[in-house]
């Protein structure tokens, strides 16, 4: 049976295909943003936007293609139990690096499948990383090597751009 990935991340889908599990991309299109914010007004801490948004993800499109497993996923980085958000500038993302920089700070991975609109499996993690401490020259010169686009779509330090 094919399963549905409710997600556009590319790293994702080369996932299962290098595991042979027979997928096809329908993106939720979910507001992301929307969701961060109302959670975070509602004093959500970082695991749990992660783990709400790959199970919104994934019931949103499982409404939609009944008899089918769908796979929503999210990651975010947390720092001092913070959210750390995607820049939207090149500032921005200079001053996430700079906090990041010689810093401990967790990506937090959640996955969760449905069927028929409804939720049989879900699962969190996280992990811990610790930046190198980088000059701003460098972190700067980094920047400067990233496309705009690719920058603003992975997050600040490009795990996914880099295969890592």
């Amino acid at each position: 049976m094919k399963i549905i990935l409710a997600s556009k991340s590319g790293v994702r889908k080369q996932i299962l295909d290098k595991h042979m599990v027979d997928n096809e991309v329908i993106v939720s299109n979910v507001d992301e943003d929307e969701i961060k914010e109302s959670l975070l007004a509602e004093g959500a801490n970082p695991l749990i936007i992660s783990k709400n948004l790959a199970e919104i993800k994934s019931l949103k499109v499982s409404n939609k293609n009944p008899d089918r497993y769908v796979l929503g996923a999210d990651s975010v980085i947390s720092l001092n139990d913070e959210l750390v958000n995607k820049p939207k500038s090149r500032e921005e993302a200079f001053t996430i690096l700079k906090k990041l920089n010689n810093s401990v700070h967790y990506l937090i991975s959640s996955v969760c499948i449905s069927i028929n609109g409804s939720m049989v499996w879900n699962h969190s993690d996280k992990s811990e990383l610790k930046m190198k401490n980088f000059t701003d020259a460098l972190l700067l010169k980094y920047l400067d090597n990233i496309k705009t686009e690719t920058l603003l779509a992975y997050g600040v330090y490009q795990i996914e751009a880099k295969g890592l």
